[in-house]
């Protein structure tokens, strides 16, 4: 339930820092589903490896 919880808080979180970064600017002018689907793989990825340090940040000071 906690990780969760952390789930709702942080991915919001890293889709607002995500949007300083011009993906597309990266990738061609034809490219624009595969800049799509990367930058929701990093917002997942990211999600993911801040959510489980907290969970044992969490879980380590008790």
């Amino acid at each position: 339930m906690i990780k969760l919880f952390l789930y709702i808080i942080v991915i919001p979180l890293v889709i607002f820092a995500m949007d300083s970064i011009n993906i597309n600017g990266i990738f061609k002018k034809n490219k624009i589903y595969q800049a799509r689907l990367l930058y929701i793989l990093f917002v997942f990825s990211i999600s993911y490896l801040i959510c489980n340090f907290i969970y044992d940040l969490i879980y380590m000071v008790r």
